[in-house]
């Protein structure tokens, strides 16, 4: 059955949130300041948090770096992921995934689909593994950031989350550079 298991600890993870905006800045960058809020209240550890503009180096530089970084378990990116042209979120990224989690993409236009209904095509939504490292590719509204943390990304970063979680997988996430390594 799924649900929390109280029996297990609670494992904190280290979490960058880079939104992407030409427009955002720290003063006024609300689907940041709603990300931020969730991980801490979560536990979680706000290790890294940066706005980068509408340009796919940017992007995809700043989150490469971050996913070098072990402190960083985790990237949360909002914005860019519509149908403008400013819009290269994931263009910039999933270039950059060794495995992508396409359930992650379903999951969230399923539960969007519940709040603004067959509007949720407008988003690209979507996620995978970056040097073992999760990316997830929100888009740039906080109502989006809310539905996609509270609708999946809290409980599956939860390690106590039964019967599966992301957590429990992080050790195993880079084992084919392990047994490449030994070969």
């Amino acid at each position: 059955m799924a649900g929390v298991d109280e029996a297990r600890p609670f494992i904190p993870l280290g979490i960058a949130v880079l939104t992407v905006s030409d427009t955002r800045t720290p003063e006024d960058d609300r689907s940041g300041d709603t990300l931020a809020a969730r991980i801490a209240d979560a536990g979680h550890t706000l290790v890294a948090r940066a706005i980068a503009p509408d340009d796919r180096q940017a992007i995809s530089d700043q989150v490469r770096a971050w996913t070098l970084q072990d402190d960083i378990d985790v990237v949360i990116t909002t914005g860019g992921t519509g149908f403008t042209g400013r819009d290269v979120t994931p263009e910039a990224l999933e270039p950059l995934f060794d495995k992508r989690m396409d359930g992650f993409s379903a999951v969230f236009h399923r539960i969007s689909y519940d709040k603004i209904g067959t509007s949720t095509i407008q988003s690209r939504a979507t996620a995978g593994l970056v040097n073992a490292t999760f990316v997830f590719v929100l888009p740039g509204s906080p109502g989006a950031c809310k539905d996609a943390w509270d609708g999946i990304l809290k409980a599956q970063l939860d390690y106590r989350q039964m019967p599966c979680n992301f957590v429990e997988i992080m050790p195993r996430l880079d084992e084919h550079l392990k047994r490449g390594a030994q070969a």
